[in-house]
């Protein structure tokens, strides 16, 4: 076990006219080495969630477990939390602000105290690993385009060295093809042992990538299963302002059709074996 949020409550404005419930007793367990897709419609809570993941927000009732330490005891290491647990947010412009591409990613570890060579090692291995190219190191990072700025936001990230992988919404604007590029990373260093948590609105996304899907509806967990598992509640998903990727649809159909398929599918490459069985 990785990380474990036990019970967790949080309430927006508490104890005023605004007051709202955005998580309702959340109880999870991540563990080392799974890529986990969080769907949910908006509003559902599931970008307040990961915010508690890193100690961005703190729970009003429950607790967050990291590596079995409790974050809320008042000798916990946050910073430390913060460098382990890394979050890149949907809008990379949140997270970028100095002059250069390659300053921007030293941030984070210039922070960690390191010294000058450190620092400049894990800069140049973080932006290798987000498939940046040399002539991006001096530019400014607000020239580049969307696809880049996420890439020098996530490789900041990576420059921490984390344990987590949090990306919410990490393709949202991108073309097809910036999209594909950018997943298609993510995955690689998944690969390379990093625990990976991916919020979407993308059905197909999650269904390609992730191992373990987790279902957000008004603040509580409504599924937690492998996309299979998950994707087997279209009907219930639909009712919660969701839905299953397109391909899950087009075998349900050929199954009224009286074709005898396996509707258990949530990628196009699952339903193209079993078409052709």
């Amino acid at each position: 076990m990785l990380l474990i949020a036990d019970h967790i409550n949080y309430v927006y404005s508490q104890g005023t006219a605004y007051e709202k419930k955005a998580l309702n007793d959340v109880s999870l367990t991540i563990n080392k080495g799974e890529f986990i897709g969080i769907i949910g419609h908006t509003g559902s809570g599931k970008s307040t969630l990961i915010q508690h993941f890193n100690g961005l927000e703190k729970a009003t009732d429950g607790t967050i477990y990291f590596n079995g330490q409790d974050i809320y005891d008042k000798d916990f290491d946050m910073k430390s939390l913060r460098s382990k647990v890394g979050l890149v947010f949907q809008y990379p412009e949140h997270q970028l602000f100095e002059t250069t591409v390659l300053e921007d990613v030293k941030f984070g570890p210039k922070n960690l105290g390191l010294d000058k060579l450190e620092v400049d090692m894990r800069a140049f291995e973080a932006i290798r690993q987000v498939g940046l190219s040399e002539k991006c190191y001096d530019a400014s990072p607000f020239e580049l385009s969307g696809g880049q700025k996420r890439r020098v936001a996530i490789a900041g990230v990576l420059a921490m060295k984390p344990e987590i992988l949090i990306l919410d919404e990490p393709t949202a604007g991108l073309d097809p093809r910036g999209r594909d590029e950018i997943l298609d990373q993510i995955a690689t260093l998944h690969k390379e042992g990093l625990t990976v948590i991916l919020v979407s609105h993308s059905m197909e996304d999650v269904a390609k990538y992730a191992d373990r899907i987790i279902a957000m509806n008004a603040g509580r967990v409504a599924f937690d299963g492998t996309p299979k598992e998950v994707f087997r509640h279209f009907r219930e998903l639909e009712r919660m302002g969701l839905s299953a990727p397109q391909v899950t649809y087009v075998m349900q159909e050929m199954k009224e059709l009286g074709l005898s398929v396996n509707t258990d599918v949530s990628t196009v490459d699952e339903a193209k074996a079993e078409i052709l069985k």
